[in-house]
């Protein structure tokens, strides 16, 4: 019951499918008005009975309508992913939030944001956020025609693509841009899988990037839950 006080009801009024594993989400309802929400805070939505929940980062949110948009990534066999895969329009959901997860409040032109499939619905909230300019995008991604369709969809279709291989080895090429765009100045967002995110903070830093240009959070590891 405390559980339950403390969560906010809402009900799914939209789903867009974008791929076999994208899928746009609209949440809407009265415990969404007068929110106050920055991007790249995190929302928790409950999975079932218990305390099992899946975070997702809104792309964007309505206070005055009461109204967030989440972007799905249906990945595996979890709750999470059975969850997106059996959402309806009318379901409803309890969740909480919105709570801190990552701090993009001060950045300025010039920003590279960094991250994977994960990190779509992040990149999506601080364009739409973004006061000084626009963001220079690169993810890595398993599937890179999949990828490419959904951030079309989202309007993110300028963002670099790099086809992810299991040696990590694409990693380098990065780090390499990394570096060139860290020599002219630019503020860095990493987000994604954590031994990625870690390798190119410690290349960053090795370049003597102060940690005050480098936003980090991990969404997902390797053989780990619970991250968010």
């Amino acid at each position: 019951m405390l559980l339950r006080w403390l969560m906010r009801p809402a009900r799914v009024t939209a789903i867009e499918t974008l791929s076999p594993r994208f899928r746009l989400i609209d949440l809407e309802g009265e415990a969404l008005r007068d929110v106050a929400w920055t991007a790249g805070q995190k929302i928790q939505i409950a999975m079932g009975a218990g305390l099992s929940a899946r975070t997702y980062t809104p792309m964007s949110w309505d206070a005055g309508h009461g109204k967030t948009r989440l972007l799905a990534f249906a990945h595996g066999d979890g709750p999470g992913s059975r969850w997106v895969s059996g959402l309806r329009t009318g379901d409803s959901c309890q969740f909480f939030g919105p709570r801190r997860s990552l701090d993009l409040a001060g950045l300025e032109a010039p920003v590279v944001v960094f991250g994977d499939e994960t990190s779509f619905a992040v990149a999506a909230a601080l364009r739409n956020n973004l006061q000084a300019g626009g963001a220079l995008h690169m993810f890595e991604a398993t599937d890179i025609v999949e990828s490419r369709r959904v951030l079309d969809a989202i309007n993110l279709g300028e963002a670099r693509l790099i086809a992810r291989s299991t040696s990590e080895d694409h990693l380098a090429a990065i780090e390499a841009e990394m570096l060139r765009l860290a020599a002219n100045g630019a503020q860095f967002v990493l987000t994604g899988k954590a031994s990625a995110i870690q390798r190119i903070s410690r290349t960053l830093k090795s370049a003597s990037v102060a940690s005050s240009r480098i936003k980090a959070k991990a969404y997902w590891a390797l053989g780990k839950t619970g991250l968010d």
